[in-house]
């Protein structure tokens, strides 16, 4: 076994005990002042929401038990897959190995939780594991099947029904994970203790409660390891930076690009590293591109709404690209919530006769009709937003792991318990990972913005009606936003689903192209062309509903990116030489301070501009 004779030599660490246990006492009774001054002032903290669920488990558990019949049907069918299922866990305890036909045999193939050979090899092990799949499948998939209650009602229950489940799999507790087990033996509980002194260390870092580590946030250098294509900041405001980047060819086209990013988090995912940074692929393809920082705010910024995040963002940066190339219309691209606000810049611009600024639109991953918002809709209802408005108003803005750690719970499995495995059971430490370190690196949202848009977009989904939204005293009509579009979604998608993006592409006039991409929201979306993963489907008929038009489309192999240069062929302009960097308008080199300015450090950066 791997390093077996170097964890037979392991001791004891006596001393690291007794550290951990004093920190655990100060940790402790630190939490248990908080609760009573809490207390003391009358907070009830989440009580509220608490009762709401509770309340809407019983609408739905109250709606199987008055159908008899098909939970007889349910229960017939779980006892005759418990039958196979004992009957082969027996025929293993005695040395015979037959096929499981149960339905949790079935799920444990693509499982990454049982990958390790004794969740199999072991008999006893193996029948907790598919014990436990055929009893997760059974309650989920009865929940689902209950259709006469309201589908918010209904989607909660889900949700929290999946967590639940995910959070007692057998995988998650020491004495029921073989793999846990042989780890804790081998090094005699040391493995427990450094996952205990890891747990302090998250406890006790800041701003969270608690913010489990996906990764090794110490093995990346900004500009060194993650955002390092060539650039300066240009131009900066009191929420943006605008991040020029060098050109990497004798010629570009003649309209620049314009990349909108999501606000929620920082600009770098799409420029990671070399190999599969999108914004070094524009420049090595004849672009040049600019891109929008947002800054990270805080309690100064409490007063700052969706109409300053408007024109502070994408109307002035057009303005800034016009006075610095000379050309006026710009290939725009927005991500994620960048592409909503940049079909709220595009409507808005052509309300004031202005827009002519943009030659063409991408929306990545973006949602403009929000009437599907899939598992983010189970946070949307009035009195959970009132209950943000309230965490707002205390400091001005929303903790960004808040909104980082409810993504996480999204892909529970996958960012939340496989890492409290690794780093609280096995004692190791996180391992680097650029995509895992960007997630990690989340922003803060200011109270006035992030209440108008969840209201706005989210529970009354405005956007889809000419007129209901005005901004700058604007009417926004997205219909009439008729310059070509290009729709790209992915297909795994859990925060934007994507039906629910194409609905968006239904929404805009003129030219579109929608293009379904494989794999999820980010790996869908950064899949550079060299690593051939995944793949795009297109179908040029937007007539049809979104399950029709994937019926209809065409398998592509491969990244889509490649799909997209020729696409906008017809947008990019003609060939001119390549533009050099103004030496007077630089600011600051990329990524710029108001991406360095990091999260994690509790103290208040001076962010202020520097000529180089």
């Amino acid at each position: 076994m791997k390093d077996q004779a170097e964890h037979q030599t392991e001791k004891i660490d006596t001393e690291g005990f007794l550290d951990i246990i004093s920190r655990l006492s100060e940790h402790s009774l630190k939490k248990l002042q908080d609760y009573l001054s809490k207390q003391a002032k009358g907070d009830s903290g989440d009580s509220n929401q608490t009762m709401n669920l509770f309340s809407d488990f019983f609408k739905v558990y109250g709606k199987i038990l008055e159908n008899p019949s098909r939970l007889a049907n349910a229960e017939l069918e779980y006892l005759k897959n418990l039958s196979f299922l004992i009957r082969d866990s027996t025929l293993n305890m005695m040395g015979i190995h037959e096929n499981d036909p149960s339905d949790g045999d079935k799920l444990k193939k693509s499982d990454k939780r049982f990958k390790n050979t004794l969740w199999e090899e072991n008999p006893w092990f193996r029948f907790l594991k598919d014990l436990y799949l055929l009893n997760s499948k059974t309650i989920i998939d009865e929940i689902r099947k209950v259709n006469d209650i309201d589908q918010k009602t209904k989607l909660r229950v889900d949700f929290f029904t999946r967590q639940f489940v995910d959070a007692v799999s057998p995988s998650n507790f020491l004495a029921t994970n073989p793999e846990l087990i042989e780890a804790t033996i081998e090094s005699k509980g040391n493995n427990l203790l450094r996952g205990l002194r890891n747990l302090l260390d998250d406890l006790e870092r800041g701003p969270c409660e608690l913010q489990v580590q996906n990764t090794d946030t110490k093995a990346f250098e900004m500009g060194k390891d993650i955002a390092t294509t060539p650039g300066y900041v240009i131009a900066q405001n009191d929420l943006t930076q605008l991040i020029q980047y060098e050109p990497s060819t004798p010629k570009v086209h003649n309209r620049p690009i314009l990349i909108v990013p999501p606000w929620i988090n920082k600009y770098y995912i799409l420029d990671l590293r070399p190999d599969n940074s999108l914004i070094k692929y524009f420049v090595d393809n004849g672009y040049t591109v600019f891109v929008i920082s947002w800054v990270n705010p805080d309690e100064n910024h409490a007063g700052f709404d969706f109409e300053d995040y408007l024109v502070q963002g994408p109307v002035e940066a057009l303005k800034t690209i016009e006075e610095v190339t000379g050309v006026k219309q710009v290939n725009t691209i927005g991500y994620c919530m960048g592409g909503t606000l940049l079909a709220c810049a595009t409507s808005y611009l052509n309300e004031i006769k202005e827009g002519d600024r943009i030659a063409s639109s991408t929306y990545m991953a973006s949602l403009i009709d929000f009437s599907k918002p899939g598992d983010m809709g189970v946070f949307i209802d009035e009195a959970q937003i009132a209950d943000f408005e309230r965490k707002m108003n205390e400091k001005g803005f929303l903790d960004g792991c808040t909104m980082a750690n409810t993504f996480n719970m999204l892909r529970s499995n996958d960012l939340v318990w496989s890492s409290v495995i690794n780093n609280y059971m096995k004692g190791k430490d996180p391992v680097p990972f650029d995509l895992l370190y960007w997630n990690s690196d989340s922003t803060n949202m200011p109270a006035k913005m992030h209440s108008y848009y969840l209201r706005n977009m989210y529970l009354e989904n405005k956007l889809i009606t000419p007129g209901a939204l005005k901004l700058k005293g604007v009417p926004i009509d997205v219909s009439k936003n008729k310059k070509p579009s290009y729709f790209v979604s992915t297909y795994e998608d859990h925060i934007a689903l994507w039906d629910g993006t194409y609905l968006g592409a239904k929404r805009v006039s003129g030219n579109v192209r929608f293009v379904l991409a494989g794999s999820g929201h980010i790996a869908g979306i950064v899949n550079p062309p060299a690593n051939k993963k995944y793949y795009y489907m297109t179908n040029n008929d937007l007539s049809e509903t979104a399950e029709k038009w994937l019926e209809k489309s065409i398998r592509n192999e491969g990244s889509w990116w490649p799909d997209w240069l020729k696409w906008n062929k017809k947008y990019k302009g003609k060939s001119v030489p390549a533009r050099n960097i103004d030496i007077k308008r630089v600011l600051d080199q990329a990524p710029g301070c108001y991406v360095t300015h990091h999260l994690m450090r509790p103290e208040t950066a001076e962010c202020t501009a520097i000529f180089i």
